[in-house]
């Protein structure tokens, strides 16, 4: 079965064709036949181009024009077409995968995208705008191109669809419910696959732990994991809440917003532009929403990017110990994206702040790129795991599932 994976960003979109022999599926995360990636730079109308294959065809270019779908057309025929061919025609691919990233309350499960599929991602978009709209296009596109081709949404708020009320629900008025103003969650996909994959590295069963999961990235989310379901997380009715994230604020008084509609005239969009995108490790640092660039400056002296270090580490501690109490105790921590991948010193700091229940880090495994591994000493009472997160391999996974049922 050749799986098309598609996965929607705000400035970017990611492809990666998996083909999954009969005999189902493999342990470990294949490598993909075709992984392509489309940039959209500050340059109006240009498109930065990159395809890679499993046998190390490379292809890299800019093309210009206005239209996301027109670029992502140009990514599928690279998979069929040129040196980066890896299929004969398009008709080959058996189903593609969507991230979607915000499903509502309605679709909580896999499902095979329809007109009123399609109309409900839309309907969402004003809580996910930066990427439902982009998961829509994508689907078009396909249509466009494969035609009649099973096209699979997979929702990264249905792994919290499992949280219970008292974690779900807001404490506004009870009307909040009915207008289905609640926490959903999001990178469930990536905390499902972490989850699973920390089981599989420990040979437990993933019913037995007790896991929090810190996906960090230029977004951030944490989520509390029990007998393999989510029962808390920090994101809630948009993505917005809980952790301090590249540009986004996370959590903030709310009476902040309403004294500065108040006293400020700032707008809805005025405050949407300053939480989402002037906030966060950009907002406090002046310098960038990217980890890496912040602790450079930091190495320089910047006083700014410093107290930008400590308030983002602050909320990471305070976020795992909202989690850790949902839990009652833990068992496995689990650094995953970006930042949580590849910065040891965000490692190290989060995790000298519970040191208290008996939780110690190799400070020296900490420090050697690890991926896959498990950094804890020896000695530790809480395993600590580096996991690569592979959103793309778990959409394909549900996908090949879905059609097997």
């Amino acid at each position: 079965m050749k799986i098309l994976v598609l996965n929607a960003g705000s400035s970017s979109q990611k492809s990666c064709l998996y083909e999954i022999a009969d005999e189902g599926l493999p342990q470990e995360a294949p490598q993909p036949l075709s992984e392509g990636k489309v940039n959209w730079t500050q340059d109006h109308g240009v498109a930065e181009i990159e395809v890679k294959t499993a046998t190390g065809e490379m292809l890299q270019e800019s093309i210009s024009g206005d239209s996301r779908r027109t670029h992502l057309t140009y990514i599928l025929n690279t998979l069929s077409d040129g040196a980066t061919k890896v299929i004969d025609q398009l008709s080959e691919i058996d189903v593609v995968g969507h991230r979607v990233v915000h499903g509502g309350q309605n679709y909580r499960q896999p499902v095979i995208i329809t007109e009123d599929v399609k109309k409900a991602i839309a309907d969402w978009s004003k809580l996910a705008p930066a990427h439902n709209p982009a998961a829509l296009e994508g689907i078009e596109a396909i249509e466009q191109s494969l035609g009649k081709v099973t096209q699979i949404a997979v929702f990264d708020t249905g792994f919290h669809a499992t949280l219970p009320d008292a974690a779900a629900i807001y404490p506004g008025p009870y009307e909040w419910v009915d207008q289905g103003i609640r926490r959903y969650g999001f990178h469930g996909i990536s905390h499902q696959y972490c989850s699973g994959r920390a089981a599989d590295m420990l040979g437990e069963d993933l019913a037995s732990l007790r896991i929090i999961t810190c996906h960090l990235g230029n977004g951030c989310s944490l989520a509390a994991i029990k007998n393999g379901q989510s029962i808390d997380t920090t994101m809630g009715f948009t993505p917005l809440d809980g952790l301090m994230m590249g540009s986004r604020s996370g959590s903030v008084d709310p009476g902040i917003l309403i004294y500065l509609m108040q006293y400020a005239n700032y707008s809805g969009e005025s405050l949407d532009y300053l939480l989402n995108k002037a906030s966060g490790l950009r907002g406090i640092s002046g310098v960038s929403s990217d980890m890496r660039q912040v602790m450079e400056a930091i190495a320089q002296g910047n006083d700014r990017a410093k107290l930008a270090l400590d308030i983002y580490v602050h909320r990471l501690r305070s976020g795992i110990g909202t989690m850790l109490a949902s839990l009652g105790g833990l068992d496995v921590l689990v650094f995953t994206a970006g930042v949580g991948e590849h910065s040891p010193e965000i490692r190290q700091a989060a995790c000298e702040g519970f040191e208290f229940l008996g939780l110690k880090i190799d400070s020296q495994k900490n420090q050697q790129k690890p991926v896959d591994q498990d950094i804890a000493t020896p000695d530790s009472a809480v395993r600590i795991l580096v996991i690569h997160t592979q959103e793309d391999w778990a959409i394909a996974q549900q996908c090949y599932q879905f059609l097997k049922m």
